[in-house]
C-alpha cells in the first residue's frame, strides 16, 4: 500500500471524474462562508491525491509497520499546506481517518502544522465548516496520551529510553492542546459565537475534563447526532495541567455568560462545561451554577415580576436553564422555587417553550420536601396543561410521583376528573383506553342524552389511537402502590382487545408495565382471560416481545398454561418471523416430549429468579 502511494503521489484524477473534482480544484478560488473570501485552494492533484488517501485508510493496513510509514508519508506530503488540506472538504476526511491512525507524536505534529505562529491558526481552521471537524479529531485522541504502546516500530535501546520517549510524545500533544486552550480563551467569543467553533469548543472542554464521546459517524460537515440519542461517554485521565486549564475556561464562559445565555451557539458551549462538571468536578459545578443563576436573577425587570420568567420562556436560554436545573444542588432549587417559580408553575407549564424546564424540574424537585407544594400547585391546572398539548409535564409529574406515595392517590383523582371519567363510578372501567389514546370520556363514549337525539358525532375508538405520551402515562401509573383502578379497567377489556393491546408498538409497553408489576394472583387472572390470544401475540412483532416479558416474570403454572397453548401450533410458530424465536426460549420442544425435564428446568430458574429478587429487593 505504501509503495503504491509513493508511486504516484500526485496522480491525475479520471477523466470520468473531471467535474466531481472540480469543486476541490483549482477553479474555487474562494470560500462562501465568513472570512473565507480569496484563500488559497488545494489544486486538483493534490485533491485526487488526498481522495485516494481516504480510500487507502478505509482498507486498512497489514501491519504496524506498513502503518507507521504510510502516515508519515502523508505528514511529508503535508508540509507546508496543512492548513489548507484540514480546510479542504476531501482533505478533512482523510485528515480526521489519518489522526486514528497516527500515534500521539504525529497528532502533537498535526496539531503543531495547523497552529502557525503562536497558534494563530487554530482559530481560522476550528471556525472552518471542515476543518472544525480535523479540530475535533485531533482533540479526541488526547484520549490515548497514556496508552503505553507507541505506535513507531522502533528497536527500544533500554526500558528508560522507552519511557522518555513516551513521555516527550505525550508531552508534545500536551502543549499543543494547552496552547489550543489560550487560543480559545483569547478569541472566545469568536470561538463559542461560530457554529463550527462552538463544536471545537465543546470538544475542547470535555477533553480537559478527561472524557470523550463516540466519534462522529458522519464526517461531512453538518452532520449532526441524532436528537434524542444519550451519548455514552468514556472517561480518561487527563493531565493535571488540564484541570486548572478547565477551570480557566469556565472563568472565562462565566465573564461572557451573557452571550452564553442568548446565544444559540454559545448556549450549548455553557452546557458542555456544566454536563462535564457534573460527572468529574462537582465543586466547580457548583460555583458555576451558582453565578448563572445570580447572573439570571440579576437582571433588572418590571416592578413584582421576576426577571427569571423571561428566560424560561426564551428558546436559547431555556435550554440552559433545563440544564441548570437538572445538576443543581438542593438549596439552590428551593430558592428557585420559593423566590421565583411559586404561584407561576401552571402558567409556565402551559408555555410551549417554558414547559421544558419545567418538567426538568419537577423531576429534580421529587426528592426534595417543596415536591408536595409543587405537586399540589401543578395538579390543578392539570386539565388545562393537558389540552395545550404539553403531555410531557403530566408525565414527569406522574413519574415523580412513584417516589411520593402520598401524591399518588392525589394523581390518579386529579387524572380521572381530567379526562372526565371520575363520576359516576361506572366511567373507571375505562379509564385505561382513556389514559392511553388520551382522549376525554365524551369523544369516546356518548351520552344517553345524545345517543336518543341522534346528533351524537361519531365515536373514537381509544384502543386503536393510543399515542406514545398516553403509554408513557400508564406504564408510570402501573408502578403507583395501589393499582386497583388500571386492573380493574384492564380486566373489563374482552380478549380480542388485550390482543390488539399486545400486538400495538406503544401499547405493548403500557400492557407489559401492568401485567408484570401485578401479583402473581392478579397476574393468573389477567393470563386466563387472554388465553386463546397467545399464538397471535407470539407471532407478532411486539407481542412476541411482550410474551416473553410476562413468561419470564410468571410463575411455573402459568409458564404451563402458555406452553400447553403454544405447542399445537408448533408449525404455525416455526414458519413465522417473531414465533421462531419464541419456540426455543420457551423450550417448547421439551414441553412436548419430555414435559417431566421441562417442569424441572423451569422450577429451577423460578426458584433463580426469586432468589435474586430478593436479594434485589
Amino acid at each position: 500500500m505504501v509503495e503504491k502511494m509513493e508511486e504516484s503521489p500526485k496522480k491525475q484524477p479520471k477523466e470520468g471524474s473531471k467535474n466531481k473534482s472540480s469543486g476541490h480544484g483549482e477553479k474555487r478560488k474562494s470560500d462562501s462562508g465568513p472570512g473565507g473570501g480569496g484563500r488559497k485552494r488545494l489544486d486538483a492533484q493534490t485533491v485526487g491525491y488526498f481522495r485516494r488517501v481516504s480510500d487507502l485508510l478505509s482498507e486498512g493496513f497489514n501491519g504496524d509497520e506498513e502503518k507507521v510509514l504510510f502516515v508519515d508519508n502523508v505528514l511529508r506530503e503535508m508540509e507546508g499546506q496543512a492548513t489548507m488540506v484540514a480546510m479542504d472538504m476531501t482533505g478533512s476526511v482523510a485528515l480526521q481517518k489519518l489522526l486514528s491512525f497516527a500515534s500521539v507524536a504525529q497528532v502533537g505534529h498535526v496539531l503543531s502544522l495547523l497552529a502557525g505562529e503562536a497558534g494563530a491558526g487554530f482559530k481560522a481552521v476550528s471556525c472552518d465548516r471542515c476543518g472544525g471537524h480535523v479540530m475535533e479529531s485531533a482533540l479526541r485522541q488526547m484520549s490515548r496520551w497514556t496508552d503505553n504502546s507507541p505506535s513507531e516500530q522502533e528497536e527500544p535501546a533500554t526500558t528508560d529510553g522507552d519511557d522518555n520517549k513516551e513521555a516527550e510524545d505525550c508531552g508534545m500533544l500536551e502543549e499543543q492542546v494547552l496552547s489550543i486552550c489560550n487560543v480559545v480563551r483569547e478569541n472566545l467569543l469568536e470561538f463559542i459565537r461560530n457554529t463550527h467553533g462552538s463544536h471545537v469548543v465543546r470538544t475542547l472542554v470535555h477533553v480537559l475534563a478527561g472524557c470523550v464521546g463516540p466519534a462522529r459517524t458522519d464526517s461531512r460537515p453538518g452532520g449532526k447526532h441524532k436528537h434524542g440519542t444519550p451519548i455514552t461517554l468514556t472517561d480518561f485521565e487527563a493531565p493535571v495541567s488540564f484541570w486548572y486549564e478547565l477551570k480557566n475556561l469556565s472563568a472565562c464562559l462565566l465573564e461572557n455568560v451573557n452571550v452564553c445565555v442568548t446565544d444559540c451557539n454559545a448556549s450549548p458551549v455553557l452546557q458542555t462545561m456544566l454536563t462535564v462538571c457534573h460527572r468529574k468536578r462537582p465543586k466547580l459545578l457548583k460555583q458555576i451554577n451558582k453565578s448563572i443563576m445570580e447572573y439570571l436573577t440579576g437582571i433588572n425587570s418590571a416592578p413584582g415580576v421576576s426577571p427569571l420568567i423571561v428566560f424560561f420562556k426564551d428558546q436559547t436560554s431555556s435550554r440552559l436553564l433545563e440544564t441548570v436545573i437538572q445538576f443543581s444542588h438542593k438549596a439552590l432549587l428551593r430558592d428557585l422555587y420559593k423566590d421565583h417559580l411559586k404561584t407561576k408553575l401552571v402558567d409556565l407549564a402551559l408555555h410551549h417553550i417554558a414547559n421544558f424546564p419545567i418538567q426538568k424540574f419537577i423531576v429534580a424537585s421529587a426528592e426534595l420536601k417543596v415536591f408536595t407544594k409543587v405537586f399540589n400547585e401543578i395538579v390543578e391546572g392539570l386539565e388545562a396543561i393537558m389540552a395545550a398539548g404539553h403531555m410531557g409535564v403530566v408525565v414527569q409529574l406522574a413519574k415523580s410521583c412513584v417516589e411520593r406515595e402520598e401524591t399518588q392517590g392525589p394523581m390518579l383523582q386529579n387524572l380521572l376528573q381530567a379526562f372526565h371519567c371520575a363520576e359516576p363510578a361506572p366511567r373507571h372501567a375505562a379509564s385505561l383506553p382513556l389514559f392511553l389514546s388520551l382522549y376525554t370520556y365524551e369523544l369516546c363514549y356518548p351520552t344517553p342524552e345524545e345517543e336518543t337525539a341522534g346528533d351524537a358525532p361519531p365515536p373514537q375508538r381509544p384502543l386503536e389511537a393510543i399515542c406514545y405520551h398516553g403509554s408513557c402515562l400508564v406504564q408510570s401509573l402501573a408502578k403507583f402502590k395501589d393499582r386497583s383502578l388500571l386492573m380493574n379497567s384492564l380486566h373489563s377489556l374482552s380478549p380480542a382487545e388485550l390482543q390488539g393491546l399486545g400486538s400495538h408498538q406503544l401499547g405493548s409497553h403500557a400492557l407489559q408495565a401492568l401485567v408484570t408489576t401485578c401479583s402473581d394472583k392478579g397476574k393468573g387472572k389477567i393470563l386466563r382471560k387472554m388465553e386463546g390470544t397467545f399464538v397471535q401475540l407470539a407471532c407478532s412483532r411486539y407481542g412476541s416481545r411482550l410474551l416473553e416479558a410476562v413468561w419470564n416474570s410468571a410463575t411455573v403454572s402459568q409458564r404451563q398454561s402458555i406452553a400447553q397453548e403454544l405447542v399445537p401450533s408448533e408449525s404455525q410458530l416455526r414458519s413465522d418471523q417473531f414465533g421462531r424465536h419464541i419456540w426455543p426460549k420457551f423450550g417448547l420442544t421439551h414441553f412436548g416430549k419430555r414435559k417431566a425435564h421441562w417442569m424441572e428446568i423451569q422450577t429451577g430458574e423460578s426458584k433463580k429468579r426469586k432468589m435474586f429478587s430478593d436479594i434485589l429487593e
